[in-house]
């Protein structure tokens, strides 16, 4: 039985020669703008395996006005990296063991960033499975579980501390356009998981997609 078979439409008509890489420009823009315009954008990461997911939910942090910001109250050694300049990934660790992906955006200083909430998965698919389903972790391996999630996306990468800061127009982590987007509806709510400036409506999905982590 394929385990893909909820995708496998998706999957096989994944072309990684339809894919245009996202330049510096794009991230220059307002955190809003950009955490929209990043849903159905393609994270990619190279090597062996290759791994690649459509970006289907998103949540933007900008440091200014919102206390759910890790740069609100300023530039620490860990937030460092959101207030460089847009392009930039921000990768950070929660309860001591999980890691979270990031896309800092804007001007040096202004210290926003978008999180990077759900993945579509498309590239890499079995190494995701090994990476997120290991032997101590007994969770049924679900392709609807494998990236529908902050932590999970960065398990089933291999995304960790070692890589904040990658310039995301490089070579090793990358994000970038398909030529031939799919049309999709935008549903925007406030997000998930905060208890500060919980009421800010930034949170951001593709309509319809089971890979989104929260309905």
């Amino acid at each position: 039985m394929n385990r893909f078979n909820s995708t496998e439409k998706t999957i096989e008509k994944f072309d990684i020669n339809s894919l245009a890489k996202i330049e510096q420009p794009f991230f220059m823009d307002n955190v809003q703008t950009v955490a929209e315009n990043l849903l159905g954008k393609i994270l990619v990461k190279t090597g062996d395996p290759f791994f690649s997911g459509r970006i289907v939910e998103v949540e933007a942090y900008q440091g200014k006005d919102d206390e759910a910001a890790h740069s609100y109250g300023g530039k620490t050694a860990r937030n460092s990296v959101m207030f460089e300049e847009g392009g930039l990934l921000y990768v950070y660790l929660i309860y001591g063991i999980h890691f979270c992906a990031n896309v800092v955006t804007g001007k040096a200083g202004e210290a926003d960033a978008v999180l990077i909430r759900a993945l579509e998965p498309l590239a890499g698919i079995d190494k995701m499975f090994d990476n997120r389903f290991n032997a101590k972790n007994k969770t049924e391996k679900n392709i609807l579980n494998l990236t529908n999630g902050p932590a999970k996306l960065c398990q089933a990468f291999g995304i960790a501390r070692k890589d904040n800061g990658t310039d995301l127009t490089g070579g090793k982590i990358f994000l970038a356009k398909d030529k031939n987007p799919n049309v999709f509806e935008i549903v925007k709510t406030t997000r998930i998981g905060i208890s500060k400036s919980k009421d800010l409506k930034r949170r951001f999905y593709i309509k319809g997609n089971p890979f989104v982590s929260v309905k």
